[in-house]
C-alpha cells in the first residue's frame, strides 16, 4: 500500500468517528458534516433511499426519536479502501442499549472534493431472517 492511500484511510478513518460520534451525541450539524449535498442513502426503515441532504437529514429525525444520546452508535469492525479520491468502507455497527444492542452493516462510498472527503452513498443493512 502506497503512503498517500494509508493517509486517506486514516483521514476517513477519523472522519467516520467523527459522524459515529455526532450521531452519539445527536448533533445534526456533526452528522451531516462530511456528507455531500448530492448524497444517495439506503437505509433499513423507510424511506428506503433517500435523495440530497434535506432527505438524508430528515432520517435522522426517526432514529433520534428511539436512540438515546448514551445509547450506542458504535464501530465494530471496519475496512476501508482508497484510492486518491475515491474510497469505501465497509463496516459492523452496533446501535442501542447495552441490553438490546442491534447490529447492522454499513458501507459508504466517499469522494474527494476540493481536497476534502464527502460521503457521496450510504448503506445501511440487516441480514435476512428467512
Amino acid at each position: 500500500m502506497t503512503q498517500p492511500d494509508k493517509t486517506a484511510e486514516i483521514e476517513i478513518r477519523t472522519l467516520i468517528d467523527a459522524w459515529t460520534d455526532a450521531v452519539r451525541r445527536h448533533d445534526y450539524a456533526g452528522v451531516l458534516a462530511h456528507h455531500d449535498q448530492d448524497i444517495v442513502m439506503f437505509d433499513v426503515p423507510p424511506p428506503l433511499q433517500s435523495r440530497g441532504l434535506d432527505e438524508y437529514r430528515k432520517t435522522w429525525d426517526l432514529f433520534f426519536r428511539y436512540h438515546k444520546p448514551a445509547d450506542a452508535f458504535d464501530v465494530e469492525e471496519i475496512a476501508i479502501t482508497a484510492g486518491n479520491d475515491v474510497a469505501f468502507a465497509v463496516a459492523m455497527m452496533r446501535c442501542g442499549p447495552p441490553d438490546a444492542t442491534f447490529q447492522f452493516r454499513l458501507t459508504i462510498g466517499l469522494r474527494k472534493v476540493d481536497g476534502a472527503w464527502r460521503i457521496t452513498h450510504e448503506h445501511h443493512s440487516v441480514p435476512a431472517t428467512d
